[in-house]
């Protein structure tokens, strides 16, 4: 059964408390299984990779059939059925006009003392986008990763992606050729990470690598962090919906539901002030589980990690939810737009009943790759700038370094640097003896 709370009992701020701790320590025990297949694909490359792949995946890879070519990619993403290649194009556009947005623009000046400063935004050179696979394939976070990638300007753009039995998702393929990814390799898991990280003779090595995968990709993620850039520490799917006497019960549950669906660590919290909503929406939870296709999966998050807490007021929710700092955030109720002011830690807001986090997954335009676990306190969802670096310009004049120069000297010459000082001096006493 799911956690229920209420904030006007004395015990709640110690029950809730427990609650976080418990979301934010979830871990799975994979480190040293993930620590070894870096090792493997480090030390045997391609070889580990195709070993790994026939175990897991059920895929009698080689070293050409790894990688699909744009060509492959376009043959398979041809069999997409129309009605679908229409609603992920139209996804594909939305996405795209909303990230071009996004693009940022090199800024210079000269300040007072004649320094000309500013900044400049470059792509990165090469990424690596992962796609999961297992229990599900979803062509829209591949959407959500390359697009961004491509409008930053990034030269080299692979896609990872396991292929049980072979098998790749005709819509993963038609993502890749929406977005114009021109390579996917057939890998997944940890051994996907560590190629792409790594390199192998077939993978080539990326400078950073994006997308939500399982706890494996997640590990694999986090140990190579430094030998390659990666988007964030992702753990399982969240959402917190708060809700007031107007909601409707039935599409709340709905809401719930399709968080606690995509995998048995996903998460559904409701945040009420309403005791006959919280009553519907968990006897509403009950009914439609029975109708869902993932119904076992959904259950057991739902059984796990939902939670129903009453709440005192709508303020009192605002401050609860920032607390939870979720991934998804949805405002289900009479004025969202006041209380998504009262807000400060979410991934995404979606305001209003009409406004449900899984046109956010899709069609909405932002991106759905987001902090999850607390991380929205401190991070934002991908976006174009994941894709991009910002480089410092300085450039000084005679006059201006002459201007500027002594305090960076007295700075260095207290902090015990003295060829820092050196540095500077010289070039004082060229610009003293000219003055």
């Amino acid at each position: 059964m799911p956690v229920v709370l209420d904030s006007r009992k004395s015990g709640f701020p110690v029950r809730f408390r427990e609650f976080l701790e418990e979301r934010r320590g979830f871990a799975v025990g994979v480190d040293d299984q993930v620590a070894a297949i870096i090792e493997d694909v480090r030390l045997r490359g391609d070889d580990a990779l195709i070993e790994l792949t026939r175990k897991h995946d059920r895929f009698e890879a080689t070293p050409e059939s790894i990688q699909m070519n744009g060509a492959e990619i376009s043959e398979v993403a041809a069999t997409v059925p129309p009605g679908q290649r229409s609603a992920l194009s139209a996804a594909a556009e939305r996405i795209a006009a909303y990230h071009k947005r996004q693009i940022p623009e090199d800024v210079h000046w000269v300040d007072e003392a004649g320094a000309a400063l500013g900044w400049r935004w470059t792509a990165l050179a090469s990424v690596g986008l992962y796609a999961p696979g297992g229990s599900a394939s979803y062509p829209s976070s591949v959407l959500m990763n390359a697009i961004p990638a491509k409008l930053a300007g990034v030269d080299a753009i692979a896609i990872a992606a396991p292929t049980p039995d072979g098998k790749i998702s005709p819509l993963l393929a038609l993502a890749a050729e929406l977005s114009d990814v021109q390579r996917i390799y057939r890998v997944g898991g940890a051994q996907a990470i560590a190629a792409l990280a790594l390199g192998t003779n077939t993978v080539d090595r990326v400078d950073k690598i994006t997308g939500p995968g399982n706890a494996y990709v997640t590990a694999a993620k986090r140990q190579l962090f430094g030998t390659v850039g990666i988007d964030m520490i992702a753990g399982p799917s969240e959402v917190v919906v708060i809700a007031d006497d107007n909601a409707n019960p039935t599409w709340i549950a709905a809401d719930l539901l399709a968080q606690a669906e995509h995998d048995r660590d996903a998460q559904a919290v409701l945040l009420t002030t309403c005791s006959e909503i919280a009553d519907t929406v968990e006897r509403e939870v009950k009914r439609q589980l029975t109708l869902l296709s993932r119904a076992s999966i959904a259950a057991e998050s739902w059984n796990r990690h939902g939670a129903i807490m009453f709440v005192r007021d709508i303020n009192e929710a605002a401050e609860l939810s920032d607390r939870i700092a979720p991934e998804h955030l949805q405002l289900c109720v009479s004025d969202p737009g006041v209380l998504a002011e009262k807000v400060r830690h979410a991934g995404a807001i979606f305001l209003g009943e009409w406004s449900p986090e899984v046109i956010g997954d899709y069609v909405a335009g932002p991106n759905h790759v987001l902090p999850t676990s607390g991380a929205a306190r401190f991070s934002s969802g991908l976006s174009v700038l994941d894709f991009m670096k910002r480089t410092s310009m300085v450039e000084l004049s005679r006059e201006a370094f002459g201007k500027i120069g002594p305090p960076a000297e007295t700075l260095a010459l207290a902090e015990g640097l003295s060829g820092h000082g050196a540095a500077v001096r010289c070039r004082l006493e060229r610009w003293r003896n000219a003055h």
